[in-house]
């Protein structure tokens, strides 16, 4: 179990963590996950038996910090949300399922594993987003040529909605239910998938107005 600390409408919240599940192939539209598919495929990466499926990953994993290590200049960040269920309740944050892209070509699940995931300090009430989630917005960017750029956008509405993917993990027997934290899909790319220093991950809110937002920097051994 890990216990992290969070601020929730500004105030501090500490949650435990006891299980990192990391949702893979969630597109809703087939043609935009088939371009996910393709993105990866000119990686050298095999496509999925199956969609959705799910990643299990260590707790040790998760990090708040701005900076973090990755082995080589073969990682890179994806702009995902993040849900995590307590028994205070349900939470959203956002997050970067930053992941080894040479090891993907050849173990999705080793991949997962090798690279710290970096995950928001602010989180959003799930109460508070429920009634118009699909109009919430991710967006991705990262420091290339001297200037920051787009990396990912849109909706959330393109992945499978949360509560879609919990029912889909309960059938496969994944770990739900309070402690358990998963990231929820990410969206293409701009440009094709490569390895960028510097990484920022924000979660839109345009129906009241706010945003979360995490940045880190990844020093390579």
């Amino acid at each position: 179990m890990r216990m992290l600390d969070f601020t929730v409408d500004s105030r501090p919240i500490r949650l435990a963590v006891t299980d990192l599940v990391i949702a893979g192939w969630t597109g809703r539209d087939a043609h935009k996950l088939q371009e996910h598919i393709d993105e990866l495929a000119a990686l050298g990466i095999a496509p999925p038996s199956s969609v959705p499926c799910y990643y299990r990953a260590g707790l040790e994993s998760l990090t708040q910090s701005p900076s973090v290590d990755v082995l080589g200049g073969d990682s890179s960040g994806e702009g995902e949300w993040i849900l995590l269920e307590t028994p205070e309740g349900r939470f959203i944050g956002c997050g970067s399922d930053h992941t080894d892209r040479k090891v993907e070509a050849y173990s999705i699940p080793v991949s997962k594993q090798m690279c710290p995931k970096p995950i928001s300090t602010a989180l959003w009430r799930w109460e508070d987003v429920a009634a118009h989630w699909d109009q919430l917005e991710i967006h991705s960017e990262i420091h290339e040529d001297g200037r920051w750029i787009t990396y990912q956008r849109g909706p959330v509405a393109a992945m499978r909605h949360p509560d879609d993917l919990l029912e889909r993990a309960r059938a496969l027997h994944v770990p739900t239910g309070p402690g358990m934290l998963m990231f929820g899909g990410t969206l293409a790319v701009h440009g094709g998938i490569r390895p960028a220093a510097d990484f920022i991950v924000t979660l839109h809110d345009p129906v009241r107005d706010r945003r979360l937002a995490h940045s880190y920097t990844t020093r390579r051994l």
